[in-house]
């Protein structure tokens, strides 16, 4: 270094660790030093912002013609005001909060910060509650528990069905456009005196409720997940604290992930907000017919933290490889790439840190983590270059993981400041989250990299509540055997149930895949047999070798639970479900392919 040049900070955490080890195996470990002080209410940051930089992209996102809508963080903050000090004339508050049905949006965006800024609560809701419920139950469900005060739901005529089944007398509803009588359009919120919602900031402490986010569970009815101000704050800094280029470098990402999805929701919509960084909205997604307006918006913006979900990186590997002025943008700024949702196949991986070497002359940190919508939800993470996928890391700075011995697994338990209170109005459901010592239940299990030195990090395991056991009385893993039966069949299908319970083998339900769909019934059947007896021959043990397969006679129903509302496959309520189809499955016959 020449004199005058100062080094340029780490990009990343460099963490260590403190352990427990007990008696009964249970290991617990944590980062001994504290988190940075920050502020722990989010008005406090938009307001930074707004004064900092006020005349740089909060969010965007492309209108009706293709062009850039921005909103900067001074224009953020006033409509976040006047739409507050609206609200609060509805006669919104904690007791009233407000529910939004719509998919990602400016309009979202702006009550969601108004919300923030005036100690109203809100809950952006999967618009599957809405669209894709032929019966609505469970938005019934949701709307009895929360009792808002208004709904916004963007289109007035598609939602139309849904707002009728959640009618209610003094609840408001909000559209972009106004269906008929009684309905605000949102802009009228915009010529409010914004003074009322400056003086209800004030009052806005870290215990002050921000937004309910849904989580379905195996069963039952949604719980709505308390995210307070406190909680939120405090995970941005864990995030700081791990990714520290945000911090130096306000961050820039596009993103697609729905807000109802903590996620997208609170990781990534506030890592933009607390870092002054700028939030572009993808209207694109990772499917057929839709990914190419990804890829346009990606072609223009040069991200810093970018994420996506494995069939994302699918498509976007193929694409990087075939345009090099489209690898040059992608990994001009980019600090890191997250992945989640699901496993990575290894080939998706070893593509992409190729693309990733060629674009940039050094290897870009590809990772993923582990948290939930209880846990804010940044937890566990992994941020040193990898030459494999899955390694889903370590607690965050503040956190303490408690790993309890569980079926011959390692059972993950989290405590902190980040962990949610409970579930909103549900007791019952609280306490059996938490242990006898204040440790929230994950319900995953983990296995660590080195069973020496837990500080390299752990590997998904399976979820705790998923698992059975064999006739044998071999437990079986079966997000692992899932994973890998999917990967093996090879394009043939979307998704499998792993059934087995108390049976000597192991069977599973398949999903097929449009692909599939559109093939002869006796090639894909022959096509199936190969890739199963294929996938059969590489496996070890009868707790990891599918045996006997069939298609799923009926496919998987929403309203019935059998499909979450993030679109995977609930494979207890499928399993307890399709009893009959299991039966087959083992009685074997027409359809049944046996291996």
């Amino acid at each position: 270094m020449t004199a005058g040049d100062t080094e340029a900070p780490a990009p990343f955490w460099q963490p260590r660790f403190d352990y427990e080890h007990r008696a009964d195996g249970t290991v617990l470990m944590w980062q001994p030093d504290p988190l940075e002080p920050h502020d722990r209410v989010l008005p406090a940051y938009l307001d930074h912002w707004a004064e900092a930089a006020p005349d740089r992209t909060w969010i965007a996102r492309r209108d009706t013609h293709g062009d850039w809508r921005r909103i900067s963080f001074a224009e953020g903050r006033a409509q976040a005001h006047a739409i507050g000090a609206a609200l609060l004339d509805l006669g919104l508050g904690p007791d009233r909060p407000l529910l939004i049905l719509s998919e990602n949006s400016l309009e979202h965006a702006l009550l969601g910060l108004a919300c923030a800024c005036t100690g109203i609560p809100f809950a952006p809701v999967s618009p599957a509650y809405a669209l894709m419920s032929k019966d609505h139950a469970k938005l019934r469900d949701i709307a009895d528990l929360l009792r808002p005060g208004a709904v916004f739901a963007d289109d007035g005529a598609a939602f139309a069905p849904a707002l009728q089944a959640i009618a209610a007398e003094g609840r408001q509803v909000i559209n972009l456009t106004d269906p008929g009588p009684g309905a605000l359009r949102f802009d009228t919120l915009l010529q409010a005196d914004p003074e009322p919602a400056r003086a209800a900031q004030a009052r806005i402490t870290p215990d002050t409720v921000l937004k309910y986010l849904f989580t379905s569970g195996s069963t039952g009815s949604p719980k709505a997940v308390i995210n307070t101000h406190g909680m939120i704050c405090t995970s941005q800094a864990m995030i700081r604290d791990c990714y520290r280029f945000v911090a130096h470098r306000p961050p820039v990402v596009l993103d697609w992930a729905p807000w109802n999805h903590t996620a997208a929701g609170n990781k990534v919509f506030y890592l933009t907000l607390t870092n002054g960084g700028t939030y572009y909205i993808d209207d694109g997604r990772p499917a057929p017919g839709r990914f190419e307006q990804t890829l346009r918006n990606l072609r223009e913006i040069s991200c810093s933290w970018y994420f996506n979900v494995p069939v994302g990186y699918d498509l976007l590997v193929s694409a990087l490889e075939a345009d090099e002025a489209l690898a040059s943008t992608f990994f001009a700024d980019l600090g890191m790439l997250f992945y989640a949702g699901a496993g990575m196949a290894q080939h998706t991986w070893d593509r992409l840190a190729a693309i990733g070497r060629k674009a940039t002359g050094r290897d870009v940190v590809l990772a993923t983590g582990l948290g939930s919508t209880e846990t804010s939800p940044f937890a566990l993470a992994f941020t040193e270059v990898q030459d494999k996928a899955g390694n889903v890391g370590v607690p965050a700075r503040g956190l303490v993981l408690k790993l309890v011995p569980s079926g011959g697994k390692l059972e993950a338990r989290l405590k902190g400041p980040t962990i949610t209170p409970g579930y909103f109005r549900d007791a019952v459901r609280t306490s059996e989250a938490f242990d006898d010592e204040g440790f929230f239940a994950l319900g995953d299990a983990l296995r660590p990299v080195d069973t020496e030195d837990f500080s390299k990090g752990f590997l998904f395991d399976g979820r705790v509540a998923e698992n059975f056991k064999l006739a044998t009385g071999t437990w079986v893993a079966v997000g692992a055997v899932r994973a890998a039966l999917v990967d093996a069949l090879g394009g043939l299908v979307r998704d499998a149930v792993v059934v087995g319970e108390d049976r000597a083998e192991l069977g599973a339900l398949l999903l097929l895949s449009d692909a599939a769909l559109k093939m002869p019934a006796a090639e894909r059947q022959a096509a199936l047999t190969a890739a199963l007896a294929s996938a059969a021959k590489t496996t070890t043990g009868s707790a990891s070798r599918v045996c006997r397969a069939v298609v799923m006679e009926v496919p998987p129903s929403f309203d019935r639970g059998e499909v979450t509302e993030k679109g995977s496959l609930n494979q207890r309520a499928l399993r307890a479900g399709r009893t009959e189809e299991i039966a087959k499955l083992y009685a074997g016959g027409d359809g049944v392919i046996e291996v």
